[in-house]
């Protein structure tokens, strides 16, 4: 049974095209792995299924009494909600329903008796409908999925704005899974999350009966959970059956048949054109000449599609830094002096080191870093940096409300650049003419990270501090990222939920759990 028809759509921002002419099929019980590089538009179709586009053309039919329920990487939560007032959203369906029963039962003493008997059948399927939605256990419901996700150590009662990504994530993650939705829509639900509970997903989607549809850049993660996948790649959506690794073999199949058909073609067009320009103009000849060149007009033309601009990443090294990188002195961490997030921290690293931080979300990691840069001030004690440092930080998320375009992002970096070397800058980390001229906004996150990474890699350095530079970014991305890492000589300090993605750049991990006092 198909749960969601596309038809005919296209799609595009200002001149740039995103969808021309794509279909797509969702049957019930499909678990799809919707892939492609960043900026194809992955998330865009997701808006224009879910209704908050609306498409240039073509048609979006979904099946009756559906209930679709999405995990938007960009989702706002407004301040003043609770943890648990988010969480009770996900039945607000319900306390619809409960309001109209309420009202059918106000007017039942006034109905006149023809009515009557209709308005009690209304009752009995309101009343059957929130008995299958547990409506009378809510609050037994919430707290049971609060304590799954982790979400009861960091408090039911706390404000969603003073969470972190990952606990954000958490929280929408949750709704999501309480509202049982008919369909699944998930845009990069990893990023953010840590290793225990990309498990803990990982288990509940493999054993999800219903139909979904998941964005992910993780690839251990995308082949534990899906059977089709779904490649976006030149406007076009190509369905492929299996898993990633199935879908890498066949693709690389159908592009070299392709290309081989295209070097046929060419040859062939560049023997017809030769023969009709050498005989047209002879008598003798014309009529065949002629019959070749119908046939030239005729000919469905192959054309390659062209390659995206693969990302290069380098980072500039400046001079070494002294054998000590920093050193902390019982340092405490956290945002209140009643509420600290860490025991009392002697940590010390070295020139040289390459150091993963690892644990689950809002237990101090980004707080760690931006102490030991001075950003946030100590609840106690302190954190020294070692001599000749030149830092690059790559911090989790860009400032909201940026409006101005990638060139002036980097030209207010680095205003000694001509115009050549920052489009050349942005070029070399796979960013397109298009892309270059936009506001940053606009683009996708991974374009953003990519933007960010532009202006870390340009500067000389001989410390890195990263905080999930892996989160929106394209498999090419990724890869390029690890080899320049592990290419690279400074001293990196980096936080990462991907064991796939550090392991074999680091030279030691320390598990931030062991010092944090929300566990």
């Amino acid at each position: 049974m198909s749960i969601l028809n596309v038809e005919h759509l296209s799609h595009g921002f200002g001149d740039r095209a995103i969808f021309h002419d794509v279909s797509f099929r969702l049957l019930k019980g499909e678990h799809i792995g919707l892939i492609g590089a960043n900026g194809e538009g992955k998330s865009t179709f997701m808006n224009i299924i879910t209704g908050k586009l609306q498409p240039d053309e073509g048609r979006v039919e979904w099946a009756k009494r559906v209930r679709v329920g999405y995990l938007d990487q960009h989702a706002v939560l407004e301040k003043g909600m609770t943890v648990r007032e988010v969480l009770k959203n996900a039945f607000s369906f319900l306390f619809e329903l409960e309001e109209q029963m309420n009202g059918i039962c106000d007017r039942l003493g006034e109905a006149p008796e023809g009515e009557m008997e209709s308005m009690m059948e209304e009752l009995g399927t309101i009343q059957d409908l929130l008995m299958a939605h547990d409506f009378y256990t809510i609050d037994a419901k919430v707290d049971e999925v609060g304590r799954a996700l982790g979400l009861a150590d960091i408090g039911m009662e706390k404000d969603v704005t003073e969470l972190s990504g990952g606990q954000r994530t958490k929280v929408l993650l949750g709704k999501l899974l309480l509202e049982k939705p008919d369909i699944l829509l998930l845009d990069e639900p990893t990023n953010y999350l840590d290793e225990q509970h990309i498990e803990w997903l990982k288990r509940y989607l493999q054993e999800y009966e219903n139909a979904f549809i998941l964005i992910s850049h993780d690839i251990p993660f995308l082949n534990s959970v899906i059977n089709i996948i779904y490649h976006m790649e030149n406007q076009r959506l190509d369905r492929y059956v299996g898993d990633y690794d199935k879908f890498r073999e066949v693709y690389e199949v159908k592009k070299a048949q392709l290309e081989a058909a295209y070097k046929r073609q060419q040859q062939e067009i560049a023997e017809l054109q030769d023969f009709v320009a050498r005989n047209k103009a002879r008598v003798s000849t014309r009529n065949m000449a002629m019959s070749r060149q119908k046939k030239l007009d005729k000919m469905d033309v192959i054309e390659l599609a062209k390659e995206k601009p693969k990302p290069e990443f380098h980072f500039l090294e400046a001079r070494a830094a002294g054998k000590c990188i920093f050193e902390t002195e019982d340092l405490v961490i956290g945002y209140d002096q009643n509420e600290p997030l860490s025991k009392p921290l002697n940590l010390y690293m070295e020139r040289g080191e390459k150091i993963a931080l690892v644990g689950a979300n809002g237990i101090g990691k980004t707080t760690l870093l931006k102490s030991i840069l001075g950003l946030i001030p100590a609840l106690s004690g302190k954190a020294v940096l070692g001599d000749y440092l030149e830092i690059g930080y790559f911090e989790q998320e860009m400032a909201p409300g940026n409006t101005t375009t990638c060139i002036e992002e980097i030209w207010k970096e680095f205003p000694s650049y001509t115009q050549y070397q920052v489009r050349s800058a942005l070029a070399k980390c796979g960013l397109t003419t298009k892309h270059i001229e936009s506001q940053v906004r606009v683009l996708s996150g991974g374009e953003q990270a990519k933007v960010r990474l532009c202006k870390l890699i340009n500067r000389e350095t001989n410390l890195l501090l990263l905080d999930e530079p892996t989160n929106h970014l394209d498999v090419d991305a990724k890869d390029e990222l690890k080899r320049a890492l592990k290419e690279y000589r400074g001293s990196i300090l980096l936080i990462c939920h991907e064991p796939e993605f550090y392991s074999d750049v680091v030279t030691k991990v320390w598990d931030c759990r062991e010092w944090s006092l929300r566990i």
